[in-house]
């Protein structure tokens, strides 16, 4: 019973999400692909990864990647940072234009949490937390992330 739970609350987070990607998906000049918000949303998720990292988790080339990040830089939503352990590479950076669509997307989340927490007592907002916290180390660890 609970398995179906989580499967079915996950297909609902992920169908609001798609219908928020395609909200943002315009044919239009410098509008955003769908194969090019789902590069953002990794590149968010991974936290100012080096091209190297970003083609490594998503298992492309480091050309192909390459010519997504470039892409994306010159649509205005990310910016090349010098990493600061290794001069010779970069850093890919979300700017403010990325980051306007991205509130829009987070806080249909923040919005349903809040509703649930005020239906929950104290007891069950802790074991939903534990649960949260068991559920991203395992998720963390299939992705081959860290904190």
């Amino acid at each position: 019973m609970m398995l179906e739970k989580m499967l079915k609350t996950f297909q609902k987070l992920r169908l609001e999400f798609y219908r928020k990607i395609f909200t943002r998906v315009r044919e239009r000049d410098g509008s955003l692909s769908a194969m090019e918000v789902f590069s953002l949303e990794i590149i968010y998720a991974l936290g100012r990864p080096t091209i190297g990292q970003f083609a490594r988790f998503i298992r492309i080339s480091q050309s192909n990647a390459t010519y997504k990040v470039n892409s994306l830089m010159k649509k205005g939503y990310i910016i090349r940072q010098p990493s600061q352990e290794d001069g010779r590479e970069y850093n890919l950076e979300l700017s403010e234009k990325f980051y306007g669509y991205s509130d829009m997307l987070e806080e249909n989340v923040r919005i349903i949490t809040r509703n649930v927490l005020e239906q929950l007592t104290p007891e069950e907002i802790a074991v939903i937390d534990k649960a949260a916290d068991i559920l991203n180390k395992e998720l963390d660890a299939r992705a081959g992330l860290r904190d």
